[in-house]
């Protein structure tokens, strides 16, 4: 017999509100500390913050948990890579310092700084082959890109020459440690303002592409990105000036970023700073997140339903197919998705 649509609805609902209950919500760390780039690894998870601070809280015992300072500088950090048992974290602003962190034992090296008045690191992030990159701001047609060497150790910029021009007011948002991906030996990463595009590395090979996004003011624009494949991905981001807005807020491609297709126009919960695709279904299930809201989507992006309108959330990582990890003002919390 053919499943009525209000027999649906009701499921739908009954989903939402089981959600909701505490015991799906559980808070891992509370503390006084922004949280924007998380990682998982090794049963831990593992955050970069404000007031310089570094450290880990266990997935089974939240009593296990360790904090450092990297530095008496009132730094921020909002990146994230791991390579083999070591951390990489960049602060923002100038000058950008970068450190390296020891897994096992929180211990810090501080690797280099970028003095240039423009230095604005967004994100890093490591590809299967252990490529590590990390993008900021600029301050001329030249972007500043800059790949790790996993042999000397060191962050070394990317020549010009390899490089497309940035257009006049596009830059990128640390807001999540998500607007660099990669799969398959393709690199994308993600920008925002006066100019919102799709940059992509293919056979040591830069290409951008323009998007429907939001965009045109410099907080507008993509401001995370998840491949599913290396065709299939998605974008959210927004305004974080107007955050109810919710036009040009999301998109998909399923070309490796050539094109995307505008979803939800208008019928989502706004500015988001971080999406996922669920492990285990197929590129079908989805969670993005902002400062004002969770949501959830069964259809690649397609529709959208607000599961929780918490606040102070901008950073996300699935542990496995039934369980989220986020973090962001002041904490990190663990949901619980085995209902949905």
């Amino acid at each position: 017999m053919r499943k009525q649509p209000y027999k649906s609805l009701v499921v739908l609902i009954l989903l939402l509100a089981s959600f909701l209950k505490a015991q799906n919500r559980e808070v891992l760390l509370e503390d006084q500390v922004s949280i924007r780039a998380i990682e998982i690894y090794k049963g831990k998870v593992f955050y970069a913050g404000s007031g310089a601070k570094f450290g880990y809280v266990s997935l089974k015992d939240p009593k296990d948990k360790k904090q450092i300072k990297l530095s008496d500088k009132a730094l921020e950090f909002r990146s994230i890579g791991r390579f083999k048992s070591n951390f990489y974290t960049t602060s923002i602003e100038s000058p950008a310092y970068f450190y390296k962190i020891d897994a096992r034992t929180l211990s810090s090296t501080l690797l280099g700084t970028d003095q240039a008045a423009s230095a604005f690191y967004d994100a890093i992030h490591f590809t299967k082959k252990a490529e590590g990159w990390s993008f900021s701001d600029s301050d001329s047609s030249c972007p500043r890109l800059a790949k790790f060497n996993s042999k000397t150790e060191k962050w070394v910029l990317e020549p010009c020459l390899n490089l497309p021009q940035i257009a006049k007011g596009e830059a990128a948002f640390a807001a999540s440690n998500t607007n660099i991906d990669s799969k398959k030996g393709r690199v994308w990463i993600a920008t925002g303002g006066l100019k919102s595009r799709i940059w992509r590395l293919e056979k040591d090979q830069w290409q951008v592409f323009d998007t429907p996004f939001v965009q045109g003011t410099p907080s507008s624009g993509m401001y995370s990105i998840d491949f599913y494949s290396s065709e299939v991905g998605i974008a959210v981001g927004g305004d974080y000036l107007n955050q109810s807005s919710n036009k040009g807020t999301i998109a998909t491609t399923s070309d490796g970023g050539v094109s995307w297709t505008t979803q939800a126009d208008g019928q989502n919960a706004g500015y988001s700073t971080c999406v996922k695709y669920r492990p285990g279904s197929k590129g079908q299930q989805l969670v993005a997140l902002g400062d004002q809201h969770l949501s959830y989507s069964k259809d690649s992006g397609k529709t959208w339903q607000v599961l929780s309108e918490e606040k102070g959330l901008y950073a996300c990582e699935w542990q496995n197919s039934k369980v989220l990890i986020a973090a962001g003002r002041n904490k990190i919390i663990k949901l619980d998705f085995s209902d949905f």
